[in-house]
This record gives structure tokens, sequence and C-alpha cells, in this order.
């Protein structure tokens, strides 16, 4: 049984859209790609070694795969070249190598090495790929993947990196679709340029209560005869 686990790179209110530069997706007249580059430290790479360092496949959308086929292939990874960085060249190691499940009807194009695409039928594909033994599914990016996938409660962990801005408009994490769930705080970190660091898992169904008074007064009476 394979595990989804979505990481992501937020804003404060959610947003998630070209975190990693201007032309990355400019789609929707988004004006501030790139707003991860500011805030990056060693303690932000460091948590990205850390979330790629265990076994997995890559399970992305269709327009993130063709950003990341853009790129990850020609990062240079000969460390005697002067345009060496080691955490880039790790990670476009490592992408190059994993096997990549795109979401896509039309598999023409997929011509990064080791990529898969799901077929017409996302959800049943995923739900027969998590079914299987093997590594966990890691998504990257691919927003609007991530509202099929928490729409069908296919999400089972979040890595989310929270930056210390607000963006107010822009593709967002959670969509109104997301199915309601219990989440269990697994991490919780900053690093020095402020950006929060934070692991879930899920913990079962939401759980209500209620702080009112055993006995309403007659005014919240009245008040609950006004609602919807």
């Amino acid at each position: 049984m394979r595990n989804v686990i979505v990481a992501a790179f937020v804003s404060l209110d959610g947003v998630m859209q070209a975190p990693g530069g201007p032309q990355e997706d400019p789609s929707g007249g988004f004006a501030h790609g790139g707003w991860t580059a500011p805030y990056w430290d060693e303690a932000a790479a460091a948590a990205m070694d850390e979330l790629f360092s265990a076994p997995f496949d890559l399970l992305l959308g269709r327009r993130t795969y063709d950003i990341f086929a853009a790129h990850w292939p020609y990062v240079d990874t000969d460390p005697a070249s002067d345009g060496f960085d080691r955490v880039n060249a790790g990670i476009a190691e490592t992408f190059n190598r994993v096997t990549k499940h795109v979401a896509t009807e039309w598999p023409d194009g997929l011509s990064w090495r080791n990529s898969r695409g799901l077929g017409g039928d996302v959800v049943a594909a995923l739900r027969a790929l998590k079914r299987e033994e093997g590594p966990n599914l890691l998504v990257q990016g691919s927003s609007e993947l991530i509202q099929t996938l928490l729409a069908h409660d296919l999400v089972d962990m979040l890595r989310l990196l929270v930056y210390p801005l607000v963006l107010g408009r822009g593709k967002r994490l959670f969509g109104d679709g997301t199915m309601p769930a219990a989440l269990r705080l697994t991490r919780a970190t900053a690093t020095p340029s402020g950006v929060l660091i934070l692991g879930y898992e899920r913990a079962g169904d939401v759980r209500t209560g209620s702080f009112a008074p055993e006995t309403p007064s007659p005014a919240e009476l009245d008040r609950r005869k006004g609602l919807a």
C-alpha cells in the first residue's frame, strides 16, 4: 500500500502558484512568480533534502510535468562544472531517475525518462497505484491534480513550506471541493527566514463539539430561528 504525499510551497493565504519564477506559471495574470526565492536558505534546502531522501515516485499534473521536463533534465550535474549547484544537481538526478506518473489522457510528449501517463480515469488509476506495493507517491506542484486528490480523499500526508507573505490571488492548495478530514501535526519548525516547515498526516474524520451553554438564552433561541 502506497501513500500519496502532497508537498507544496504555500503563502499564508494558501496560494501555491509559480513559486519558482516569473515564467513558471503566469496564467490568470499571476504577477508574483518566484515568491519563494528571497526566503531560500540552508534550512529550506535541508528540508528538501530530507523530503527527497526516502524512496518515492513522482505524481504530477500535466502542466507541472511539462515545467519539470523542460528544466530538470537540463540541470548541470557535473561537480567539475562552473554551473554546478549541489542542491539542484541532487534533485535533478533524483527526479530524472524516479518514475513519473502523469495525470493526462494524452501520453504523447511524455519524453522525460521513466514517465507514464495515467490515462483517462485518473482517480481509478490512482486508487490502483495506491494499492500496489512500491514507494510513496510524491506530488510536486500540480495544483489542479491536488484538487482532484483532495476531492476524492486520496491524500495521506502533507508536507508544507508556508511562507510569510500574502499573495491575494492565484491557484490555491485547498479548493471548495476538498473532502473534510482531521489531520495530525507531525512536524513544525521554522527557518531563519521565517518559513514554517510543517508535516501532517491523516487522523480520521473531523470531530466537532460546542462551547455553547447547555441551556441557550431566549435571545440565542431567537437568533437561531433566523439561521438558514
